[in-house]
């Protein structure tokens, strides 16, 4: 049996994404540099975890060295790529716009000469919603996507065009996944689900830019991961939205956050930062079409979900910075 190469591995998704694989038996090899985007004392927690199977093997390489990761390759029989590795972020890609194009273009375009080179059977990109900036809801995948405010959404943009390519000149079946605020448990301390959690359950007050009406499809890790998983077996390309097709408030978020902590939170209101989206929300007719998919776990079971973790969890979760 071939190996599925997971980028990022040790990050958030790409943990679960892993985990779910190799319960299943499946021969995984991951990359990560365990780079300090956000607190690494997740990203090495995760890692130990991972490393309990003996179907998993890890390197630590960054996707923007070419030869170092030809070298994997070369070594390893993979026969389909789920790349998610990348540097997160809307508001920091302001201020370090090399990182972004370094890590998500530069390391998307070694991948794909690679799966080239070594005849990858399926190659899975992750792109995000933060390409939609000048959309209206709900986000159709076929809509034109011309005007992004952000270096990160220009980055993942760009990653869906190079995808195209490859696909269109070596005949690569590729799909790009557009993420819509994925949440969960170990989740990313940079993303306000887990930000929240800790600060509420800490008695700190947490801050909320604009009146808090502002929505999100915030959808569950574990559906994102059976999206992925599903999508191994897809021929051709495509771009397919991945989220919760209902949207909800920040406001909504604080408040199942309040009731699972049985405690209040402090809120401190700031003026609304021009990054931000005002709402999200994606069509996903295509997901269902293409993969019998639709998202499982409402934001109330997920939410439930996510602060028995982080209660279960404290002496970890203390020892992140956020």
């Amino acid at each position: 049996m071939g190996k599925i190469l997971i980028t990022g591995v040790s990050g958030f998704i790409g943990f679960h994404t892993a985990k779910e694989l190799l319960e299943k038996e499946q021969q995984i090899i991951g990359i990560d540099n365990i780079n300090n985007s956000y607190d690494i004392t997740l990203k090495k927690y995760r890692l130990s975890k991972l490393k309990q199977f003996k179907n998993f093997t890890f390197y630590k390489q960054d996707i923007a060295h070419f030869d170092e990761l030809e070298k994997i390759f070369s070594q390893n029989k993979i026969f389909k790529i789920i790349h998610l590795a990348g540097k997160a972020g809307v508001r920091k890609s302001l201020e370090e716009p090399q990182e972004y194009i370094n890590s998500n273009i530069l390391g998307t375009v070694n991948l794909l000469e690679l799966s080239k080179d070594y005849k990858i059977s399926n190659f899975i990109n992750a792109s995000s919603s933060s390409i939609y900036t000048e959309n209206k809801i709900p986000f159709v995948e076929n809509s034109c996507i011309n005007k992004i405010s952000s270096p990160y959404g220009v980055t993942k943009r760009a990653t869906e065009l190079f995808t195209y390519s490859y696909h269109l000149n070596y005949k690569l079946n590729i799909i790009n996944f557009r993420f819509f605020t994925v949440y969960g448990n170990i989740g990313r301390p940079d993303m306000s689900v887990f930000k929240f959690i800790k600060l509420i359950d800490n008695n700190k007050p947490i801050h909320i830019f604009g009146d808090g009406e502002q929505t999100r499809s915030f959808t569950f890790v574990n559906d994102i991961v059976d999206g992925i998983i599903k999508a191994l077996e897809l021929t051709g390309f495509d771009t397919i939205n991945l989220g919760n097709n209902k949207k909800y408030s920040l406001n909504y978020l604080i408040k199942r956050i309040e009731e699972g902590l049985n405690k209040k939170a402090k809120i401190i209101y700031e003026n609304i930062n021009s990054l931000d989206m005002l709402d999200t929300l994606p069509q996903i007719q295509k997901a269902n079409e293409l993969l019998n998919w639709k998202p499982i776990i409402d934001l109330d079971k997920g939410i439930s979900k996510t602060v028995n973790w982080h209660i279960e969890n404290r002496d970890l979760v203390n020892k992140v910075n956020l």
